[in-house]
């Protein structure tokens, strides 16, 4: 009886064991992630589409690092710094009229400044006028950068036409919360993860990059099923 269980112990660990290598092929493999962020992510908009220019161009916070160092004579941005170079980019070619910031510090433990106004300061220096910078300084989640910013929108720009801007894997969550609060607006998903679909030695082989990107996936899909529930959606 005795020698039975050992015998189901070890193959009890054996399946363990295979079963955390399936997994750490699976979530260390570029090609699958890329198949699953393509599906994810919307269509891209090309930017020559766009014909007559918006009011406002909507920007969600997110693309700075306001803990790096130095910091006093500079911006620090994050990996998510596409997000305001690509907005940047449709305001000097004429897509937005005026650019609003919304996200003030996300932090719990730590005063931090807020981003939006530390980025107003930053387009000032690089030469936008001000009077085209609109500036939400205090929400901290997308619920909040939506709801902040429709009171702006609803008490200074009611007719404005609007595009919203933000990550292409953040954009499904971020949209959603916009609609849900009735508000009229157009997307421009920046910011990509995904990749042409191509099937290379550096695709197949194990990567331990796959498991920080996988892992920031799953927390926005957890991200969008906790809005879900809580009715933001």
């Amino acid at each position: 009886m005795l020698f039975g269980i050992f015998t189901k112990s070890e193959e009890w660990r054996k399946k363990v064991v295979i079963a955390a290598f399936v997994m750490l092929l699976f979530f260390s493999n570029h090609f699958i992630f890329n198949l699953v962020v393509n599906w994810w992510e919307p269509p891209a908009v090309d930017m020559m589409s766009i014909e007559q220019p918006y009011d406002i161009g909507i920007l969600l916070g997110g693309y700075s690092s306001l803990n790096k160092r130095p910091d006093h004579d500079r911006h620090n941005f994050s990996e998510r710094g596409n997000r305001f170079f690509q907005t940047y980019e449709l305001y000097k070619a004429g897509k937005i009229k005026q650019i609003l910031l919304t996200g003030g510090n996300g932090a719990i433990l730590q005063d931090l400044a807020s981003e939006a106004v530390e980025m107003r300061q930053f387009l000032i220096k690089i030469g936008v006028p001000d009077s085209v910078i609109i500036v939400e300084p205090n929400s901290r989640t997308t619920y909040e950068n939506a709801v902040f910013t429709q009171e702006i929108l609803v008490e200074k720009y009611p007719n404005a036409r609007c595009l919203l801007i933000t990550s292409a894997w953040h954009m499904p969550r971020a949209k959603a919360i916009f609609k849900k609060l009735n508000m009229d607006f157009d997307t421009f998903p920046v910011d990509y993860w995904s990749e042409r679909i191509k099937l290379t030695p550096d695709d197949i082989l194990p990567s331990r990059l796959g498991f920080y990107y996988w892992e920031l996936l799953i927390k926005e899909w957890v991200g969008y099923c906790a809005y879900w529930v809580k009715g933001y959606l």
